[in-house]
């Protein structure tokens, strides 16, 4: 008997040294580049495909079962996909949640977003520890043909996200207000009526699900682009600030942000919360460094250690830098640890209700063993 011929490939991932894997893609069509990381979580994969952390980078999800649940509208972190590409195990089945509106393929297909199934994820996870964060070219193309020494050089010439400043590419053009609460059962999203305090968010890439968590927690939030000044968050007259997640280097997103972040320390006693790259400029604003990690923490499952309570929570993580806690100036406290690899997970000044945390107190997706946080920011404006 005749044996069965296998599909020709119709996707081609390439790494800068060399590497290639051949798959079977799915999404948009054409070709992209950029560093590529890989995500633990078990769910959520439309979650971190639209958070604006992920810009510069392809994600592959180690988890095998991506698409089953479909997309809906929803669970977008932002207002298109964000990540470069998609790297999965298998190609995404038929959606079988109730909430689904599309399937995983065509949601990539109308955002421009391509993805590569049918990829050995344990073996190119291996080389990710390894190797540290690969740069890479992602092509899709039905007809399987792909220059791959092209596809090897394109990769090559990335320029990697170091001293690359990407919230001004994430941030919003204006701001805006928000009032919207987390989804709770059987309303969705509901607006927040009774607020007790004003605070000013600063977009570095801001999630959707953490300024739910702030109206969630009682407050009144008006959100303002990465750029603004000082004078600008003052004109609001906020009773505390707060700095969100982003992407690319803190270095360079600092060269902007950390003098108006210096500004509000100076001249004002105002509580100020901050996470992930937010959590990485307030460092650097008040004197520590910032390094970059060599494959970094993504995924739902990373234990951080509280010291002052002792308390392991369960978190979400997304970053490829992190603060350099030997550089920590005097007056400055190691708050929360990373149980992995001890890296810093968050800070307090000791007199001041100026905190931050590197890992992801909304989750989405993850577990919420942190939103405390949250409750905390707003009794430290109370």
């Amino acid at each position: 008997m005749a044996s069965e011929t296998a599909p020709k490939p119709t996707a081609c991932l390439a790494l800068a040294d060399g590497t290639l894997f051949y798959g079977y893609g799915f999404g948009a069509t054409g070709q992209t580049v950029a560093e590529l990381c890989f995500n633990t979580a078990m769910t959520g994969y439309q979650e971190i495909m639209t958070d604006p952390s992920y810009a510069g980078q392809i994600v592959t999800f180690t988890f095998p079962h991506i698409g089953n649940t479909g997309v809906t509208d929803e669970d977008d972190e932002t207002a298109d996909p964000v990540a470069e590409g998609m790297v999965v195990k298998w190609d995404p089945t038929e959606p079988s949640n109730w909430r689904a509106q599309s399937h995983l393929s065509d949601w990539l297909a109308r955002r421009g977003r391509i993805a590569i199934g049918g990829i050995d994820t344990r073996r190119l996870t291996r080389a990710i520890r390894m190797q540290g964060a690969p740069h890479c070219a992602l092509a899709h193309d039905p007809e399987g043909n792909f220059d791959t020494d092209a596809l090897v050089a394109t990769a090559k010439s990335f320029s990697g996200l170091e001293g690359l400043d990407l919230a001004k590419d994430v941030t919003c053009a204006q701001s805006y207000h928000w009032n919207e609460m987390r989804w709770a059962w059987p309303d969705g999203y509901q607006p927040q009526t009774n607020p007790k305090h004003k605070v000013v968010a600063l977009d570095f890439g801001a999630k959707r699900n953490i300024l739910r968590c702030l109206a969630s927690a009682g407050c009144d939030v008006t959100v303002l682009p990465a750029t603004a000044t000082a004078e600008e968050v003052l004109a609001h007259n906020p009773d505390g600030v707060f700095l969100s997640n982003g992407p690319g280097d803190p270095a360079a997103t600092g060269e902007y942000a950390v003098p108006m972040i210096k500004t509000i320390l100076d001249t004002t006693d105002l509580p100020v919360f901050g996470i992930c790259l937010g959590h990485q400029m307030l460092a650097l604003a008040l004197g520590a460094k910032t390094i970059k990690m060599n494959h970094g923490h993504h995924g739902a499952n990373h234990p951080v250690k509280e010291h002052e309570s002792g308390k392991v929570e369960i978190t979400s993580m997304n970053h490829g830098f992190a603060v350099d806690a030997q550089t920590l100036p005097e007056g400055v406290v190691e708050t929360h640890v990373s149980l992995f690899d001890g890296s810093n997970c968050g800070i307090r000044m000791k007199d001041r209700p100026v905190f931050s945390v590197q890992h992801h107190p909304e989750a989405s997706p993850g577990p919420q063993d942190s939103f405390y946080l949250f409750e905390r920011f707003a009794a430290s404006m109370d």
